[in-house]
């Protein structure tokens, strides 16, 4: 058995915060049943490259992976219709429309809780269901500046910087959908009740302000870029190597401190810390120390010291070459579905359960791929309400 074997989820999202929930939900053993606009193209699903001939781009076999996918036209009554009967079944809903959206579809918690009164209804926005945002667009970019956090990263001389990660979308979004998703299902369990689950990406970033946020509300003091311990304002930071390649250094504790000044033959730094008063100085002498070797020569150095001393790795080092990833095989291959013998590489689900661990049975299939077979589940006729348009 998974840890989520008899949840059922129905799932409208798009792009990526919603269909990562809800892969991570199905990994553990969720059935999991993504509703798709056959008319509306998703930028994430159809994200380069596609896997061989198959028409599946690399994206959507991973965030489609142990789903099955139907297209619902929901404008169409008769597409409305089948939601409602979807959720005598599948109750639990994730949404990523903007506030409101579902409700004048008459699809919203209020409409759908009349037809399952144990229905949990998790919504997935921007801004949240209340507020002055509530209907604005937005991306990770945004929910990160609004939040604050991007006021105090970057560098002094260039400003904030971009990641190519999606932190908002992710460790905000996807997470805590999950969490919250969750934490209804075993309220319902101990009470028999659903309820309304409100996740904003923007919310979720507060916190991130982390120790300078909590800071911050005690004294009133705003963060500087490059002037705080975590954002480069001390010698925690990352640091190029002789051959153009990068080391990270996060040597903050007084023992991983001395180790890591041992480790670059420099004891006499041991004593002003990892934040020393004269700390641009000491910096620039780091610096130009680590670029007299190459990050592989510094690499072999620290595996020798317990610093907290770990090289900047690329896509093909990490996910391909890492022994200690392959350790906690974090890249697994998963079988194609149609495709007879055909397997893809993939990003696993970090969570390790020891006694129901995630599954991976079949990567994603063509969005629409089981609308046939859920529609003649539900007794109803496929090719009529394929002459209506539900399904486009």
């Amino acid at each position: 058995m998974g840890s989520l074997d008899g949840l059922k989820i129905l799932d409208f999202s798009t792009l990526l915060p919603g269909p990562y929930a809800s892969l991570m939900l199905a990994d553990m053993g969720a059935e999991v049943l993504k509703i798709s606009s056959a008319s509306k193209p998703d930028i994430v699903v159809n994200y380069p490259p596609q896997i061989g001939d198959t028409g599946i781009s690399a994206c959507q076999a991973w965030l489609g992976r142990n789903k099955k996918t139907m297209f619902l036209n929901l404008k169409t009554e008769e597409g409305k219709a089948v939601v409602k009967e979807l959720v005598k079944e599948y109750d639990i809903v994730l949404e990523q429309f903007r506030p409101g959206v579902m409700d004048k579809l008459g699809l919203g918690y209020e409409d759908l809780k009349k037809i399952n009164p144990g229905l949990i209804y998790c919504a997935l926005t921007g801004y949240g269901q209340s507020g002055p945002l509530r209907d604005a667009a937005g991306h990770d970019i945004n929910y990160m500046s609004r939040s604050g956090i991007i006021s105090h990263a970057g560098r002094k001389a260039e400003g904030p910087s971009l990641m190519n990660f999606q932190i908002a979308d992710i460790a905000v979004g996807s997470l805590n959908s999950v969490i919250g998703i969750l934490a209804a299902v075993n309220y319902r369990r101990n009470t028999g009740k659903g309820q309304f689950v409100d996740v904003s990406m923007m919310d979720g970033c507060v916190p991130f302000n982390s120790l300078d946020g909590a800071a911050f509300l005690v004294s009133g003091e705003e963060p500087e870029r490059e002037g705080e311990m975590l954002n480069g304002g001390c010698i925690y930071d990352y640091y190029e190597t002789k051959d153009g390649l990068y080391m990270s250094v996060g040597s903050l504790e007084p023992q991983f401190w001395r180790n890591f000044c041992m480790g670059i033959g420099r004891e006499d730094l041991i004593e002003g810390t990892v934040w020393p008063q004269n700390v641009n100085e000491v910096k620039a002498e780091i610096r130009g120390i680590f670029k007299t070797k190459t990050r592989e020569e510094w690499t072999k150095i620290f595996a020798e010291y317990d610093a907290c001393v770990q090289p900047v790795l690329n896509l093909r080092e990490a996910l391909i070459e890492d022994e200690h990833i392959k350790e906690r095989q974090m890249v697994v291959e998963v079988d194609m579905p149609l495709h007879e013998g055909m397997k893809v590489k993939q990003m696993a689900t970090s969570i390790k359960l020891s006694e129901c661990p995630c599954e991976y049975k079949f990567a994603g299939y063509p969005l629409g791929y089981h609308t046939k077979e859920i529609i003649e589940k539900l007794g109803l006729d496929y090719d009529q309400l394929e002459e209506k348009g539900v399904f486009k």
